[in-house]
């Protein structure tokens, strides 16, 4: 085992790994020029950007960081605790976020536990492609080797057998999905011992000021809400627009629709553009005053604060309301506010949101931006075991 030391105050714990951390990271760092050059053909542009910014050597480094405190360089001060690998890590995605299983592989990939990954039912394998890139792309070494220790199953049905065998052998669950699928799976036989995470049913919203919203804004706000419309838990199921008017929610509507034009010049998925129609019909049938954009990427919808929120896959809804109405409306399983606000509003909010239950409260661009605590739960640090030693 290779020994890497971390600090936090005076308190330093020693994390054994089966491999060097530098040369790991190195390794996943280097990968990155491979990947400018090529893209394969599951992934979209944004999606192989994405990833490879999330290999980014400082954004991996930092779960550490934050689970265990700065790097050290050897000393002989006494360690307080020692963490290592806690063992198989078995992962259930959800179907509508297919660059989630990617996320998680890189992630637990740095843990040194083995990690069992199905893929939703219903969603594109990114998972496997992303997999089978960064071994046929890597050099031999620590990652490599620890990349084809990964299973990445083929979608199978819920009676299938891996599931109870995945359950009952892995060390940490972590089950992404839907209310009744997370429950399913974690009432499945699994030792006492292990430990399970769920990430059930959440939504998200964007809340907006108008001193706020300039272009570069408001594309952060279409490339959010682009990538899976309303599907994921933090894509933006509403657009608030705090202390404004209903005409200053139509004029923002209005420059999105502009705005789209520009950033999407390529005619949508016919089931896209199908999905778009329906949600647009749908909610201006609900007295909403609902406008398709250029191509029928999507709609964009403006209703009252008081009237009940359209719900659709390509639909983005936008309420003028105040602060209050903003509080007492939030959905009841909120997980992302993402803000583009003023400083002195957003200090606001927060000393509000907290005793809400959201999640997380991060800037617009931020709301997809994954990491190793999720809807509050350490679930990457919680993959390690401890002794403590003093």
């Amino acid at each position: 085992m290779f020994e890497t030391r971390f600090v936090a105050g005076e308190r330093r714990t020693l994390v054994l790994l089966p491999f060097n951390l530098d040369r790991l990271l190195d390794d996943w760092t280097a990968l990155r020029s491979q990947m400018s050059r090529r893209k394969p053909d599951p992934f979209t542009r944004d999606e192989w950007a994405y990833l490879i910014g999330f290999l980014d050597r400082d954004h991996l480094e930092h779960a550490f960081r934050q689970a265990f405190g700065e790097r050290e360089s050897e000393t002989r001060d006494p360690v307080h605790a020692v963490a290592l690998p806690g063992g198989p890590v078995a992962v259930w995605l959800p179907n509508n976020v297919s660059l989630l299983g990617p996320l998680v592989l890189i992630l637990i990939s740095t843990t040194g536990n083995p990690v069992w990954i199905k893929s939703g039912s219903r969603g594109d394998d990114l998972t496997k492609a992303f997999l089978d890139y960064a071994v046929a792309n890597l050099p031999e070494g620590s990652l490599r080797e620890q990349l084809t220790t990964a299973v990445v199953a083929e979608t199978f049905s819920r009676e299938d057998a891996r599931n109870g065998r995945w359950a009952a052998d892995a060390r940490t669950r972590l089950v992404f999905g839907s209310d009744a699928a997370v429950g399913a799976v974690q009432a499945l036989p699994h030792p006492v011992e292990s430990m399970g995470f769920s990430f059930g049913h959440r939504e998200s919203e964007a809340w907006l000021e108008t001193s706020a919203c300039d272009d570069r804004t408001l594309e952060s706000l279409l490339r959010v809400f682009a990538v899976y419309g309303q599907a994921a838990c933090t894509s933006p199921a509403r657009v608030v627009l705090l202390e404004e008017t209903r005409t200053k929610a139509l004029e923002l509507r209005d420059r999105l629709l502009e705005l789209w034009r520009t950033l999407f010049p390529r005619d949508p998925e016919m089931s896209v553009a199908s999905a778009a129609i329906r949600d647009h019909q749908w909610a201006a049938a609900r007295g909403w005053d609902s406008r398709l954009a250029p191509r029928h990427g999507s709609a964009f919808a403006v209703g009252d604060a008081e009237m009940p929120k359209p719900n659709g896959s390509r639909l983005l809804p936008l309420t003028a309301m105040t602060v209050e109405q903003a509080l007492e409306s939030l959905p009841a399983r909120i997980q992302t506010i993402g803000h583009a606000v003023s400083r002195d509003r957003e200090r606001q909010l927060l000393r509000r949101i907290v005793p809400r239950g959201v999640k997380r409260f991060v800037p617009l661009a931020d709301m997809h931006r994954f990491g190793p605590i999720w809807d509050g739960q350490a679930f990457w640090q919680q993959t390690f075991d401890r002794m403590e030693l003093a």
